[in-house]
């Protein structure tokens, strides 16, 4: 079943994770501009800023499940995972005052915080789940599921007290792209599931089947400093623009 699954997928994969990096790229910056400078200047359901406020809205559903899908394949794929989430930790501390500026054109709020933090807790979540997995070889199957469930919504609880980004709906993504890693169309039912508040976010789940499983040439740097860097810019003409 597994089989014809992946040979299905296989026909429609031909972008690489640089690819889908960029778009997801693309998705969250036409997202934060709207979320920044149009949101605040809408002032009746008519006209054609209304129009652009909801053709960014749908485009900018497409990036989180891309970042979520790439999460995981990096978890599986790079060679120092305690350096992949010591990245997204500093990063997340380099990118807070941005976000809040960004959010809530203010230079601090402790209601909400950015998604490299979010991305971070998704990491240790299946980190922790993949570790459990190992040291239960010899065990029924099933009881590691019951326990990766258990660390789920332990998690997820986590996520919604600690007010990250997309909150236990990041921690379902990762644990569905997680689960299903080798059958990607599987995770995108489940993964869609726990974020059936975005509809247009299955743009984006549909698009991790064009991966092909290549990296792609990317510049680790550049995609790390990219969110702190358009959040400073949206957050001072939020400032700048008093809106």
């Amino acid at each position: 079943m597994n089989e014809k699954i992946n040979s299905l997928c296989s026909k429609v994969q031909f972008l690489s994770g640089a690819w889908l990096k960029l778009i997801a790229i693309l998705s969250m910056l036409i997202d934060h501009v709207n979320k920044a400078l149009i949101y605040p200047n809408l002032v009746s359901n008519d006209g054609i800023l209304t129009t652009v406020s909801n053709i960014f809205d749908i485009i900018g559903r497409i990036a989180f499940p891309l970042f979520c899908f790439l999460l995981v394949e990096g978890f599986f794929k790079t060679r120092c995972r305690k350096k992949y989430l010591l990245n997204l930790l500093i990063f997340g501390v380099i990118s807070e005052v941005p976000f809040d500026m960004f959010t809530t054109a203010s230079f601090f709020n402790m209601n909400w915080n950015n998604v490299m933090f979010t991305l971070a807790f998704v990491l240790i979540t299946i980190w922790i789940i993949d570790i459990l997995k190992k040291r239960m070889q010899k065990l029924p199957k099933t009881l590691w599921y019951f326990a990766s469930f258990i660390i789920v919504i332990i998690m997820c609880i986590a996520a919604m007290y600690l007010s990250l980004d997309y909150e236990h709906h990041a921690i379902l993504i990762g644990y569905f792209f997680y689960l299903f890693h080798d059958v990607p169309l599987l995770a995108i039912p489940f993964g869609y599931a726990s974020m059936y508040t975005q509809p247009w976010a299955l743009l984006g789940f549909g698009l991790t089947l064009t991966y092909n499983g290549k990296r792609g040439k990317q510049n680790k740097m550049l995609n790390y400093w990219f969110y702190p860097a358009h959040l400073l810019i949206l957050g001072i003409l939020r400032l700048c623009l008093g809106i």
